[in-house]
């Protein structure tokens, strides 16, 4: 995993949904790695395309786009963990959990199941940009 000193980094997730909305603002990464830029799945943009070509459905996984690499679910927080600045006590606990890829393809089905769930309590609709038939609940 390699990025250009300074450049843009894009977190692509559900604005909507709460859980993971402070998650992805309260990550820190280092200021030597780049700038974190957060893209809400809701408004159209350029990655969501990107995102949407490969099939990748945000609905069941944020994105993690650096150095033009597409890191998706469990590898996007995998991601996030290595290059985490670790400044306090979230970003130094987020490194502990996810700085393992496999304790991040274990953990990440949970807390995606929990993130539904609260979705479905809330009454959201998914994002739904592979716009797949009978889709928009969770």
């Amino acid at each position: 995993m390699t990025t250009k000193k300074n450049s843009e980094i894009l977190l692509v997730y559900d604005t909507e949904c709460p859980a993971c909305d402070n998650y992805c603002r309260i990550v820190k990464i280092r200021e030597s790695i780049g700038k974190l830029k957060i893209v809400d799945a809701r408004e159209s943009s350029e990655v969501l395309n990107e995102i949407t070509e490969l099939g990748l459905d945000i609905d069941q996984g944020m994105v993690l786009k650096m150095g033009g690499q597409l890191y998706y679910g469990s590898d996007a927080i995998h991601a996030l963990a290595l290059i985490s600045s670790r400044s306090d006590f979230f970003n130094r606990l987020n490194y502990w959990l996810f700085r393992s890829e496999r304790a991040s393809r274990m953990l990440y089905p949970l807390l995606r199941s929990c993130r539904n769930l609260l979705l479905k309590l809330l009454g959201k609709t998914k994002v739904n940009n592979l716009q797949l038939p009978n889709n928009e609940r969770f």
